[in-house]
């Protein structure tokens, strides 16, 4: 299994979130763009190479170890103090379209086990990230 970077390892729990129910829609992808061009974590990030690293995370998700081999590599490649930014990123791309699909969920609930984000951290994140997608209507 390859060395992931940390911005690598973000990208793949973005990609991971928006294709747990197999359709990453256009604006999971348009969202997981702007996570990149706007979040200063991405300041150093080369964004001519999300496609290849999205593709690279598609690749690894269909071989044998799958959600779990992505998981376990993204674990070791992200620090501690990043958890729950890496959390926060994969919620965005969950939240984009106001609806939260079962897969997605359990997505989620993965990430929190493995990136190991207390409760209260996940649900400041959930909150803010929720009343920032609100609309008027």
């Amino acid at each position: 299994m390859p060395q992931l970077t940390t911005h690598e390892a973000i990208v793949y729990l973005m990609v991971i979130t928006s294709a747990s129910d197999r359709d990453m829609t256009d604006l999971e992808l348009s969202r997981i763009g702007e996570v990149i061009h706007t979040w200063p974590i991405f300041v150093d990030f080369d964004e001519h190479k999300l496609i290849d690293v999205a593709r690279d995370c598609q690749k690894m998700l269909h071989e044998d170890a799958g959600v779990q081999g992505v998981l376990a590599l993204t674990a070791k490649a992200i620090p501690t103090h990043l958890h729950d930014t890496a959390y926060a990123a994969a919620f965005e791309v969950a939240s984009v379209d106001l609806e939260m699909r079962m897969e997605e969920v359990r997505i989620l609930q993965l990430l929190r086990r493995h990136l190991d984000v207390d409760e209260l951290t996940v649900a400041a994140i959930e909150r803010a990230t929720k009343a920032r997608h609100r609309m008027l209507t």
